[in-house]
C-alpha cells in the first residue's frame, strides 16, 4: 500500500503517495487532468528500483485549490513541481507522466533541464498550439469558461458506487477498478452524499495558450532522454496529426501499444511497466542511443 504525505508549498497543501523507499531512482509522477495520484495505483508498484512519489497537482484529489477566480494555467505547476522535490531532497530526478501531467513534465525538463534525469511521458507530450493571432479570443474565452464554472452546482451523487459508475462513462471510459480507484481519491462527503473535490475552475479555458514555437523551445532545451508511449485507442485516434507533430522531435522515442488513453491503469499495465523499467535501468549509452520512433509493441 502507498504511504501518504503532504507538502506545503506558498500556502497550498499538496497531498501526495509514495511507492519504493528512499535511496532508489527518484521519480515525480504527475497524472492528467481531473485525475490524482491514483492514477499510478497499478502501474506504481510494478516498477523497479524507483522511489515514487506520485502528487495530486493543485486543484485535484486532495490537495488545495489555488487562491482566487483565475484559471489554471498549465506552466503554474512548474515551480510548485521544483519546490515539491526540492522539500525531498531532490536535485536531480525522472520525471513520470499521463496526459497533462505530461505536458507539465516537459515544460519541467525544458525550464531547468539539468535537474531532470529522464521523461517518461504516456499519452502526452504537446499541449495544443495556438496562434498568437488569437490570444485575444483565448482571454474571452477562459473570462467567460470561468464564469459559467461559477455559477455551475456541482453534482451529487448519493453514494460512493454512484459517483464511480459516473467516473466509468467519463471522457475517457474506465473499468470499475479504475474508477474505483481515481473516485475514492477524488470526491468529498457532503451532506446528502458525495461530490467531486477537483475545482471547477479546471474545466474553463486557459487564459492563454503556448504557441508551437515555445512549445519547440522548451523541448530544444530538454537534455533528458524522452520516452513516450501512446495508446491506439489514446490521442493517436483522437488527434490525427500528433504523431505527425512528434515525428518533428527525433529526440523522442515513441513506442504505440494496444489500450486506450488510461492504459497505464487498465489491463496493459503490464506492458507498459515492463517498457518503463527498460528505460529506467538502461545505461547512458543505450538512453543516448537515437531512438527508433513510433515502434508498434508486440504484445496484442
Amino acid at each position: 500500500m502507498p504511504r501518504e504525505l503532504a507538502f506545503e508549498i506558498d500556502g497550498l497543501t499538496f497531498a501526495a503517495q509514495e511507492w519504493g523507499e528512499p535511496g532508489k531512482q527518484p521519480v515525480l509522477a504527475l497524472h492528467g487532468w481531473l485525475d490524482n495520484s491514483a492514477s499510478f495505483y497499478a502501474l506504481a508498484p510494478r516498477l523497479r528500483d524507483v522511489h515514487v512519489i506520485a502528487v495530486d497537482m493543485a486543484g485535484h484529489g486532495q490537495s488545495s485549490h489555488r487562491p482566487g477566480g483565475a484559471p489554471y494555467n498549465i506552466w503554474e505547476d512548474v515551480a510548485e513541481i521544483f519546490a515539491i522535490a526540492d522539500q525531498l531532497g531532490w536535485e536531480q530526478f525522472t520525471l513520470l507522466g499521463h496526459s497533462r501531467g505530461a505536458i507539465i513534465s516537459m515544460l519541467v525538463a525544458g525550464t531547468f533541464p539539468e535537474r531532470i534525469t529522464r521523461l517518461a511521458l504516456i499519452e502526452g507530450l504537446l499541449p495544443e498550439p495556438t496562434n498568437m493571432a488569437d490570444a485575444p479570443e483565448q482571454l474571452a474565452r477562459s473570462i467567460l469558461g470561468l464564469r459559467a464554472q461559477a455559477n455551475k452546482p456541482l453534482s451529487l451523487y448519493k453514494d460512493l458506487s454512484s459517483a464511480i459508475k459516473a467516473r466509468e462513462r467519463g471522457m475517457f471510459p474506465l473499468s470499475n477498478a479504475a474508477a474505483a480507484a481515481l473516485t475514492e481519491r477524488g470526491v468529498k462527503g457532503v451532506p446528502g452524499g458525495y461530490q467531486w473535490s477537483t475545482d471547477q475552475r479546471l474545466l474553463a479555458p486557459s487564459a492563454i495558450k503556448l504557441t508551437r514555437e515555445h512549445v519547440q523551445a522548451f523541448i530544444a532545451r530538454i537534455t533528458a532522454p524522452i520516452k513516450l508511449i501512446l495508446a491506439e485507442s489514446g490521442i493517436p485516434k483522437m488527434f490525427s496529426g500528433f504523431q505527425r507533430e512528434v515525428s518533428v522531435f527525433p529526440q523522442v522515442d515513441v513506442e504505440v501499444m494496444p489500450g486506450g488513453h488510461h492504459l497505464h491503469m487498465e489491463a496493459e499495465v503490464d506492458a507498459v511497466a515492463e517498457s518503463l523499467n527498460h528505460f529506467f535501468e538502461a545505461t547512458p549509452s543505450e538512453k543516448n542511443a537515437k531512438p527508433n520512433n513510433f515502434r508498434q509493441n508486440e504484445l496484442r
